[in-house]
């Protein structure tokens, strides 16, 4: 570049609009989107460390998609190439591999090619770049305002991170608009701007989340402001000639048209007018076309209206067509008609019997017309067509009960009428009918059903034997499954596994969370050597941190990392209540919990409850020895109700009261669990706190019972009850 090039470039640079001036240049001068990016997220570790791969940002427009990819130019080793969909062709992905590939075998340099608007490209040019994106030639980063998953080719989003970016907060405009009007270089510093607090107020708040909005708003508004004794004061009156209407995000083709009427649709069924009048305020605000409004709503009166209110369609359709003879802007008194309508009347959705009769259709032996109601105009002489039916107006109430269904769909029933609205009316009815019908035909004919059994009995045995051993791992992973649908864990979540011994619950996490970051605690040194192996066949990015030491030490162990101030999106955790923790201390860890999670964190734990485990002399056939099972019951539910002992000395209850409240939900499980010898050694061995000696038996009856054991459990599968409670704050 000579120097009368720079010399343009450094003036085109200044002359440019301030949104483009004041675009961040480093992650510390970014605003908003802290989901992505914040302290601890995957994607600032991955531009701190500078091992990007492939990336796509999608968001609405002013989110911060370029700046973002412009933040990682400024902070890569790597070659960075910028291409704008818009303005460029195969050519010039050409030119780009082409200087990527000299630079890799000249220099060993990365490239990096960020393409804005990718969705705009067609699937050759796209297609133009998998196989260099495959092998590492390029790095790509795109920038789309449309759904990646519906116009990016399957292959490079299969190959590529993808980072939804959201509208901004009304702090993150604020900040945003000082900067421009403090920065002396790039904004307005070098001059004595002031703008009214209501004046910037109005500026954030019509912006609707636009950073660019927010700027091209407070450019406009200095740039035509006259100055006053050295001062440029921006009052309310001149921020709204600068920016007049609300832009709302709306593309009649993209996203966010079928999230909106997906949305309304969804808020008439619901039976909630308000939140349909704004939906499709919103849309009509946008310029959607009211004809495809009164288009959806015509098929919600028969798909989810129906036989509730007949009456549904009828407003709908009169509502289309006085809103065709009226037009705009009158006409939007029919669409909040037909809208209110739909949302207040009774809902049904039996009309999905028709979908049910044509599965039977496709899915069943064609049936030939039953006899009876074949047309008898040309052969009812000759073959007897017609022959037998009853013609209803002939009968009371003119109905009377007569087949209709083929032969071999006798009983079948399609239309269930639910109990709403008009529907229940004949809900009844329709019912006594069908009842009568049934009797009258004499054709109910139910096929028998066989059970063959094939094979022999000893892999039956097996077979069921090998589940017996497996149902306890199977009740981790239905605890582990119902902890994470509870606390929610996204994608970008930061999540922190307290108790993480084996961790069931720490990789259930790295897969949910992979554009956030998981942290594993165990007080446990060898299981939690055994995780870090584990986490070392992972890559550096997506493995998780595994901290080794107690909760008490967890602040320091964050401290070690460089993390002291981070806080998590959900803390997760089971069996934190270890045997010899107090009520108090349990509270007391709770309390250290909540100061590590992140505003509107959860924190979501298992608990298992030793009071309510499975009682031996449950398992037990006491015939002939009563009084004996009875002394052993009064003593067994002792041990478990032995106020001395904090392993039994609490339960759910103690958990919940102060932290928890009523979100404490308590689940009795069962698992086939196979008992042996080495248990009965270790319920009746000669320790002071065994099982067998804490029964105050006599020697006598302690044989006895012993005896009873071995014979009734020794090598037998049984039964085996076990409860946890699941904790949500």
């Amino acid at each position: 570049m000579d120097l009368f090039t720079h010399g343009r470039s450094h003036q085109i640079t200044q002359e440019s609009p301030l949104a483009n001036r004041m675009r961040p240049r480093t992650l510390d001068e970014y605003a908003g989107q802290e989901h992505i990016i914040g302290e601890g997220r995957l994607l600032r570790r991955a531009i701190q460390a500078d091992q990007l791969s492939s990336l796509i940002f999608y968001g609405p427009p002013g989110t911060g998609k370029t700046t973002l990819a412009m933040v990682i130019a400024n902070s890569t080793k790597s070659h960075f190439i910028t291409i704008n969909a818009v303005l460029s062709g195969v050519k010039q992905i050409r030119e780009a591999i082409a200087n990527a590939k000299e630079r890799r075998d000249l220099y060993n340099q990365r490239t990096t090619l960020f393409v804005d608007e990718v969705h705009r490209w067609n699937k050759a040019q796209q297609d133009a770049l998998l196989p260099h994106v495959e092998n590492g030639t390029l790095i790509l980063i795109g920038a789309t305002t449309e759904n990646p998953y519906f116009e990016v080719n399957k292959a490079l989003v299969s190959r590529s991170r993808i980072f939804q970016l959201r509208p901004l907060t009304q702090n993150n405009l604020r900040q945003i608009a000082h900067q421009a009007i403090a920065d002396k270089d790039r904004g307005y510093g070098k001059l004595n701007v002031q703008i009214d607090d209501d004046a910037l107020e109005h500026l954030l708040d019509v912006a609707n989340g636009d950073a660019r909005g927010v700027l091209n708003a407070l450019e406009l508004a200095v740039e035509t402001t006259d100055e006053v004794n050295g001062r440029l004061h921006i009052t309310l009156a001149v921020a709204e000639e600068s920016i007049q209407k609300r832009a709302v995000l709306y593309d009649k083709e993209g996203d966010v048209h079928y999230d909106t009427i997906s949305a309304f649709i969804k808020s008439l069924r619901g039976s909630d007018p308000d939140a349909a009048l704004y939906w499709m305020a919103k849309m009509v605000y946008a310029g959607e076309d009211p004809r495809f409004i009164f288009r959806r709503m015509a098929i919600l009166a028969g798909e989810d209206v129906g036989m509730a209110d007949p009456n549904a369609i009828q407003v709908v359709m009169s509502s289309w067509q006085a809103f065709e003879r009226i037009g705009m802007p009158e006409g939007r008194f029919h669409l909040a008609l037909a809208a209110n309508y739909l949302a207040t009347c009774p809902k049904s959705n039996s009309a999905f019997a028709f979908f049910d009769a044509l599965e039977s259709v496709a899915n069943e032996q064609d049936s030939d017309v039953p006899n009876h109601l074949k047309d008898g105009n040309r052969d009812k002489e000759d073959f007897g067509h017609g022959k037998g039916y009853l013609y209803p107006h002939a009968f009371r109430d003119h109905w009377v009960a007569q087949q209709y269904l083929p032969d071999s769909l006798q009983g079948k029933l399609f239309y269930q009428p639910t109990n709403q609205g008009y529907e229940k009316g004949i809900q009844e009815q329709v019912a006594r009918r069908r009842e009568e019908q049934i009797e009258a035909s004499g054709e109910w004919r139910v096929a028998s059903e066989e059970v063959f059994t094939t094979g022999p009995v000893d892999r039956a045995r097996d077979a069921w034997l090998a589940r017996t051993v497996s149902q306890a791992g199977g009740n981790l992973g239905r605890q582990r499954d119902r902890l994470f649908e509870m606390a929610g864990v996204q994608r970008h979540h930061l999540v922190l596994d307290v108790n993480a011994g084996g961790g069931l619950l720490t990789w259930e996490a790295v897969r949910r969370a992979p554009e956030g970051g998981v942290w594993a605690l165990t007080a446990d040194e060898k299981r939690g050597e055994a995780l870090r192996q584990l986490a070392e066949r992972m890559g550096e990015l997506e493995r998780p941190f595994i901290l080794i030491g107690s909760l008490s030490e967890l602040p320091y162990l964050l401290e070690l990392r460089g993390e002291p101030t981070i806080k998590f999106d959900r803390i997760i955790g089971r069996n934190l209540k270890s045997g010899a923790l107090t009520i108090d201390n349990w509270q007391l860890k709770i309390d250290n919990l909540k100061g590590l999670l992140a505003k509107n964190g959860r924190l979501t734990l298992i608990q298992p409850i030793p009071r309510h485990t499975q009682r031996l002399y449950k398992l037990i056939d006491w015939t002939g020895y009563e009084t004996l099972g009875e002394q052993v019951a009064i003593a067994e539910e002792a041990i478990y109700h032995d106020p001395t002992d904090p392993l039994v000395n609490w339960d759910e209850h103690d958990l919940g009261d102060r932290d928890f409240g009523d979100n404490v939900q308590i689940e009795r499980q069962t698992e086939q669990r196979r008992l042996t010898q080495v248990h009965l050694d270790r319920w009746f061995s000669d320790g002071e706190r065994s099982y067998g000696a804490r029964l105050g038996l006599t020697a006598v009856d302690l044989e006895i019972v012993q005896g009873l054991y071995g014979r009734q459990l020794r090598d037998k599968v049984v039964e085996w009850e076990t409860t946890v409670a699941y904790l949500l704050q």
